[in-house]
């Protein structure tokens, strides 16, 4: 009996056009709504390059701070804020999101967007933080960012655009390398 040789595991990537996007997956809540922002930016590979096929997945609470805790994230009714969405980048390497600015979930606290990367070439899908603008108070006294060299520190937090949304790029490696989050033992 000959003896098997082990073989790599599959990236996350990229297949993903024909299973995972769902109608208005990116929108946590219909644009337009009342305190409704885009949330863009473009994903990037350690060349500086657009990658054009991976998707983002965010997590937050709504404006209040309020974690969304009811089924139903895949039901995109046009009014209900569901906490949860999914964004494709296009051929430029682009996402957009609608959704509302994060709350903080306790006083004092930073207001971030949880987001998870899938993306050719990865093993294992990634996760990192958004970030607001706003508030250098609650930012200085976050636990993460205050872990962090301030040049680290700037690839979580977003640009406010002029219209009230939030740009925030994503760079998988090389120079200006976003923060990638490890949840190792977590679980167990």
């Amino acid at each position: 009996m000959s003896k098997l040789t082990p073989t790599p595991g599959q990236t996350v990537g990229p297949f993903y056009g024909y299973a995972l996007p769902f109608n208005k997956d990116n929108e946590l809540l219909a644009p337009g709504s009342a305190g409704s922002i885009r949330l863009q930016g473009t994903v990037y590979d350690g060349a500086g390059e657009a990658i054009p096929d991976a998707i983002l997945e965010i997590w937050q609470p709504d404006s209040e701070g309020n974690v969304v805790q009811r089924t139903g994230s895949l039901v995109r009714d046009g009014y209900t804020f569901t906490g949860w969405g999914r964004a494709a980048v296009g051929n430029s390497g682009v996402y957009t999101f609608t959704t509302v600015n994060p709350g903080p979930t306790e006083a004092g606290a930073a207001p971030f967007i949880s987001v998870a990367v899938f993306a050719r070439g990865l093993m294992n899908r990634l996760f990192t933080r958004i970030y607001l603008p706003e508030n250098e108070e609650a930012l200085a006294a976050d636990p993460l960012l205050s872990s962090l060299d301030p040049e680290r520190r700037s690839t979580l937090i977003a640009r406010r655009d002029a219209d009230g949304g939030l740009t925030w790029d994503l760079r998988l490696q090389g120079e200006n390398e976003t923060v990638f989050l490890d949840f190792e033992g977590a679980s167990q």
